[in-house]
């Protein structure tokens, strides 16, 4: 988001307001405002005036769970002004609710005529996105009907069906048209001498399939008081690190947003979960790598987490042939969308299975939860779905076929189907780009530890040890064949992947850390990348960079060519410290705990890569999501890889 905006998350459920607290509605830009439920803007624009002009901000919305500023009407130094307006925000599952107090600074009763306009284009996300596509929506009907206390917007498109209420108390005095589609609400106010009034406005966002419009809060107050609870209850009993305050708050922090960025999904049985979203304000939805990596670094401290991402992923992993989608049979899903565009397929992600490492991490979680937790209920009821998920790795995956995990641009979705997703993410140390098939190296990695975490749950808890000896099997010889094809001898470091022809993609890149993680490298290899992962072309001191810089492909400010990655560095982290490089991993972490620091002790999804011995804060990626799922977990990987050292 910029810095324009400001984020209130609930849930399923988010608002981005201004310094002032107004929606503008404004589409194009990297963070468009408003209010959204299932990847639809449920309020479009949300702009108070006061007697015909919108307010200035004497105190600007602060970054919180409850958006607070303070608002004149604009005056002169001579004029001061009539009267002071205290405004509060705040979101809960599929609502908003404000509340506005007017305070009078005259000594003489003054009159304050009041409109706040409201609009709902119930736009989908993608259409928001500065991508320059455009979708044909033939046969949309927009509805505004006026209710005695407010006003309701409705949507209809075939059998899409969604609505927003706005309503007021007290009642407006009348709801007036603007010419565009929005509403105007109005009230004329009487203030006593010094004295105050106050509104409160309540809008109900009911998106399609919903049985019914949500329970809105009473107050900001109130639905913060829930936010504030849920918390509360989620932190609760987690070990925080007494000798290392900063790591302590980064993991108070993380834990925060992750109880505000769970959302409902549903399991095998029709069961209701929450899972961890992605992040906002795009991905405020199940993502498989993200739910799962989230997961994984929050497993020793909240393995109830894992216990919902599991079944819920089972519910979506594929059963047949799909190829828009990406789609073949136990693959497990990369993302899953629930608005307009996904239900009609003019977008592939209603569920869309354009990932090469959410089905193997499946398993690593899987066994993992097992492993940790001493629960086997879980393995044996999803053992159907982790041998579909072994099966779809041994056979379209590539690991028989090709001998790793491979993926192919998919024209319609994903050019690349790893972590590093973004189009020329996957390059040649001189920018150029892979032709054909790709198979990445950190996959491989997630492939060999998937095939020994599996192997170990048929040995001890499905009982079935031909099937434990094959995958055992098959992760040492894909062991033996990754250091044979992957290793780059003239440089003492792994291929970031292999193209179609096998030949090595040569980027120096922060994947190699992800092979730690998995155990793929034999010790020798490991601690040669482990340490040359620290060197400053990698190492910016806030952390281990994507792409060493000094190649001609490494840019600060790429996405993936450059930037620094809080997940990824925790990744690396847990890595590190499995090869017993400890010096190393605390160097990592301190790094990452001083960027939440001075940030107000939260890691955002990504940070530019400039040095820390260029510039002494850590410079923000301009288009990162600023409350991302494994970001907000990142803290906890560092506790476990490093303790409070």
């Amino acid at each position: 988001m910029t810095d324009r905006h400001h984020l209130l998350v609930h849930g399923g459920t988010f608002a981005a307001v201004g310094d002032g607290g107004d929606i503008s509605g404004v589409r194009g830009g990297s963070s468009p405002d408003g209010l959204f439920v299932r990847d639809a803007r449920h309020l479009s624009r949300w702009q108070l005036t006061v007697d015909g002009a919108v307010p200035e901000a004497l105190t600007p919305v602060a970054d919180g769970d409850t958006a607070r500023c303070v608002l004149v009407p604009r005056g002169g130094r001579n004029e001061p002004p009539a009267c002071t307006i205290f405004r509060e925000q705040a979101v809960a599952e599929g609502a908003f609710v404000e509340s506005l107090r007017f305070t009078s600074n005259r000594q003489a009763p003054t009159t304050v005529r009041v409109a706040v306009t409201a609009d709902a284009d119930f736009t989908d996300q993608f259409e928001l996105r500065s991508d320059y596509r455009t979708y044909a929506k033939s046969g949309a009907v927009r509805t505004r009907q006026v209710l005695g206390d407010g006003v309701r917007f409705g949507y209809q498109r075939g059998d899409w069906r969604s609505s927003t209420t706005v309503t007021a108390e007290p009642a407006p005095d009348g709801v007036e048209e603007t010419g565009t589609g929005a509403r105007r609400l109005v009230w004329t106010l009487e203030l006593e001498p010094h004295g105050s009034a106050e509104l409160s406005l309540r809008v109900a966002a009911r998106p399609h399939g919903a049985a019914h419009e949500p329970e809105v809060p009473r107050s900001p107050a109130a639905a913060n008081e829930r936010l504030i609870a849920l918390e509360g209850e989620f932190a609760e009993g987690v070990p925080f690190p007494t000798g290392w305050p900063e790591l302590a708050a980064a993991c108070a922090r993380g834990l925060s947003d992750l109880a505000s960025l769970q959302v409902p999904a549903r399991g095998p049985d029709g069961e209701e979960l929450r899972v961890p979203a992605g992040g906002v304000p795009w991905f405020l939805t199940l993502l498989g790598r993200d739910a799962l990596l989230t997961s994984l670094f929050t497993l020793p401290y909240r393995p109830q987490l894992a216990a919902a991402t599991l079944p819920a992923l089972a519910a979506t992993q594929a059963t047949e042939v799909g190829a828009q989608a990406v789609c073949q049979p136990g693959k497990i899903v990369h993302e899953v969308r629930h608005g307009e565009l996904a239900h009609f397929g003019q977008v592939p992600y209603g569920r869309y299975y354009g990932s090469v490492d959410a089905t193997p991490l499946f398993l690593v979680l899987l066994g993992a939860y097992t492993e940790q937790t001493g629960d086997l209920s879980l393995a044996r009821r999803l053992e159907p779905n982790a041998r579909a998920a072994i099966g779809w790795m041994l056979d379209h995956g590539g690991l028989t076929s090709r001998g790793y995990l491979v993926y192919r641009s998919d024209g319609g979705g994903l050019a690349n189907q790893n972590w590093k997703d973004s189009p020329g993410a996957m390059c040649s140390a001189d920018g150029s780009r892979p032709s054909g098939p790709v198979m990445a190296a950190g996959a491989q990695g997630y492939a060999y530890d998937a095939l020994r975490r599996t192997a170990q749950l048929s040995r001890t808890v499905w009982d079935d040890e031909v099937y434990a000896a094959l995958l055992e099997q098959a992760a040492g010889d894909l062991r033996d064949r990754f250091q044979r094809d992957f290793w780059m001898t003239e440089r003492g470091f792994p291929a970031l992947a292999l193209d179609g022809d096998g030949r090595h993609v040569d980027a120096l890149a922060s994947d190699a850390g992800h092979l730690l993680w998995s155990g793929l490298l034999d010790k020798e290899y490991g601690e040669l990348v482990g340490r040359r992962l620290l060197e400053p072309d990698f190492f910016s001191g806030w952390g281990v960079r994507t792409l060493a810089s000094g190649q001609a492909a490494y840019h600060p400010l790429s996405y993936h060519r450059g930037s620094v990655w809080p997940h990824d560095n925790a990744l690396i982290t847990l890595g590190l410290a499995r090869y017993g490089l400890h010096d190393e991993a605390r160097t990592v972490a301190h790094a990452l705990v001083d960027a939440a620091t001075a940030a107000g002790h939260r890691l955002p999804e990504v940070l530019a890569g400039y040095g820390r011995d260029t510039h002494s804060e850590p410079v923000p990626y301009p288009h990162a999501c600023v409350r991302e799922s494994r970001s907000a977990a990142a803290p906890l990987a560092l506790l476990t890889a490093v303790g409070g050292a």
